[in-house]
Parts: C-alpha cells; structure tokens; sequence
C-alpha cells in the first residue's frame, strides 16, 4: 500500500533547531521523529512511500535513502531549485500542492492512501482507520483526536454531524466559541479521485484550501475520532514536552535508549563520569561520549546528548542538552533546551549565546573554550538566568 509524509515545511515555529534539522529529522532521544511515523506505516502495511521535501532535503534524504533498512521504498518529490551556486532553495508548494505534483509528474496514488504530517509521533490504528474510511465511501478522511475543551484554541477544530459528515472547520477558535471538540490531527486517508479537486502547478493546502472546497461542494468527506496518543512537535514548547513525556513513561512507544546504569538513569557507550562524586536523580538519560566532571548534578527529567561536557558544579534540571555541547562551570539551567549556540527555555524564547556574549557558557566540544574568572562566570549565569527563566 502506498503513503505520504509531508516533510517540505521550514519549522519556523521550531526554530532555532530547524536552522540546521528539518523537523522530520528533529530527534525524539537520539531518533527522528519520521523513522516512528515510517515503522507505523510498515507496520500496516504501508510499503511505497512518498516523501515531499524542501527546506534541508538533503538532511532527510541523506538519512532514510531508499529506505531499504527501514524495511520499505521511499521516494523523494523536491519542491524547489538550484541557485547560481549550486545550494538547493527550498520553495514549498503546501501539502496539497506536493501531493499533485507527485501526481502529475506520474500517477503514483492509484489506490486508497494515507498522509501523514512529518513532525508527530502517533500510534494510531491505521488499518482500523482505514477499515472505517472505506465503510463511509468517503473520497477524504480526517482522523481526529478530542482534547479538552481549554485546549481547543491551539488547534483546527473539526465539525460533523451525526454520521461523522465533516459540516465545518474552525480554526484556533476561542474556547466559548468552539463548536466542538475534535481536532484534526494532521493525519488523512484518500481516495485516487482527491486529485481532481486539486488544481496543478500553484501552491494549495489541505487544510485550508482543499477540505473548506469538499465541503462546499458536498462531497464525501468524513472524519473520525479515536483514541490513540499524538504528541505534536510542532513548537519548541511541544518538542521540549515531547521529550519529557518520554522520560516519564508518559510516551509509550518510545523507548529510552542505552543500558540503565542506575535507577531511571540510562546511558549511551562509554560515558566518562564518576557516580560517586555526581548527583544524578532520574529519569536522565546521557549519550553516548558525553563527560560528567565531578560536583555536577543532574535532576531529571534530562536528556544530555552525545558528545557533551557538562562541567563541575554544573546544574542541569528539567532540561534537553543537544549533543556537542560545553555547559561551563557553576552553571544553572533549569527549563532549558540547549541547541548549538541558543538556550531556549521552555516557551520557545531564546538567547543566541554568541550575540549575548555568553559563548563561554555554551560551546561546542569541538571547540576550546573561552577562559573566564570565577567572577565573570557568576556574572554571566546570573544574566542568563534572568532572561532565560
């Protein structure tokens, strides 16, 4: 059976980790986000696999290839071109748009299939989806989550009527105004003759262009609700929570890598820390390289990457730290996600670490650190507390 992730988008909402990491590629505990979406699909039976790209193609196609170890065949659609200097320019063409260019270019989708937004981790029942899809005679599907009614405007709100005939859509209404309480979840099931309603050549949407025209011409067009977990990584904030959900146990199908040293504390190979001179409460986990200098403490929820430094009498709680990264001496962090040369806390607002002149504090440990004076590092961790709390 045949599939479709839609991976063309910047991430804008993501930044800055989608500066350099598509959000496909943006990793739940050192995996992407899109090698879970591609084990679901097999795991129904969804082989042939359609991935429409952009912004750092390259990043994505260089990781799954032809996606033969992960046990199916994908092929890439690039929405863009190449400059006078030979770099790739993403210009995407909306989620609609890819599907038709895919189309017009040859007739892949023959058959019912299914799309998939590229930066969700779901373990929804597809084939039971798929089953109720056909069942209706439906020519598109939506199939929707229900979240509680203070959480309605955050997202599409998705309105039917009794048989789950899709009336309405509301997108990020008020909570009083909210005509119900179903979301789209980003996840679609349609039919060949979708493309029709889809014209060529033009950047077009799904969700705001193709469904509202379904609608107003009457066709076919359900959704359904279930039950099943959906954690969307669309804003820093969900990434970071994303992150923690896994830690936690709250996320059940993701597993934490590495062997657990300690109670809720697992590692990667060859961690270079002295357990008896740190203070590591789980869950944590540590990647693979990553040095823990004596007197640091670790409060979990943490996830510190491969390749890290944190130095002594560091504190990292409630954080994520990328990998190859420095955290000086004597620092703080607490709600924070570090990513190359940015702190970010967890609301999405961000230091660029260079431009505040805070570069001693977080490296790179490719790199020699700046020295600094006692002094100096605790001037530096005061600032970078108060402006990034």
């Amino acid at each position: 059976m045949k599939a479709m992730i839609l991976a063309a988008g910047k991430g804008t909402r993501v930044r800055p980790i989608t500066y350099v990491t598509p959000k496909p590629m943006i990793p739940i505990l050192q995996k992407p986000v899109m090698e879970f979406l591609l084990e679901l699909l097999r795991q129904h039976g969804f082989d042939q696999i359609m991935v429409n790209v952009s912004h750092l193609a390259e990043e994505i196609e260089s990781y799954f290839r032809d996606g033969q170890r992960f046990g199916v065949q994908i092929a890439y659609s690039f929405e863009g071109r190449i400059d006078d200097n030979g770099k790739l320019v993403g210009e995407a063409i909306g989620s609609a748009g890819g599907m038709k260019r895919i189309q017009d270019f040859s007739p892949f989708f023959d058959d019912t299939f299914v799309v998939l937004c590229g930066d969700a981790l779901i373990d929804l029942n597809l084939t039971e989806a798929l089953k109720w899809h056909k069942s209706k005679g439906s020519i598109a599907t939506i199939v929707m989550k229900s979240v509680p009614k203070d959480q309605v405007s955050s997202y599409g709100i998705v309105v039917t009527d009794e048989e789950g005939r899709v009336k309405e859509f509301q997108e990020k209404p008020k909570v009083e105004e909210a005509k119900s309480t179903n979301i789209s979840t980003g996840i679609y099931i349609f039919e060949p003759e979708i493309f029709k309603y889809i014209p060529s050549g033009v950047e077009y949407d799904i969700g705001g262009e193709l469904f509202p025209k379904l609608v107003e011409i009457g066709a076919p067009f359900y959704a359904i609700p279930m039950d099943f977990q959906w954690v969307d990584i669309g804003k820093v904030p969900d990434y970071w929570q994303a992150i923690q959900g896994v830690l936690t146990g709250k996320i059940k199908n993701v597993s934490i890598p590495g062997h657990e040293v300690a109670p809720g504390v697992y590692t990667g190979l060859n961690v270079n820390v002295n357990w008896d001179k740190v203070d590591i409460q789980g869950p944590v986990y540590i990647g693979a390289m990553t040095k823990i200098e004596d007197g640091a403490k670790i409060i979990g929820p943490t996830m510190i990457g491969p390749n890290c430094w944190v130095c002594s009498d560091t504190t990292v709680e409630n954080s994520v730290i990328f990998e190859y990264s420095r955290l000086g001496a004597g620092v703080r962090l607490v709600d924070k996600l570090v990513f190359g040369r940015y702190c970010v806390d967890k609301t999405g607002a961000s230091i660029d670490v260079q431009a505040a002149s805070l570069d001693w504090l977080i490296t790179d440990t490719r790199q020699t650190p700046p020295s600094t004076t006692p002094m100096e590092r605790q001037a530096i961790a005061e600032l970078l507390q108060t402006n990034g709390s």
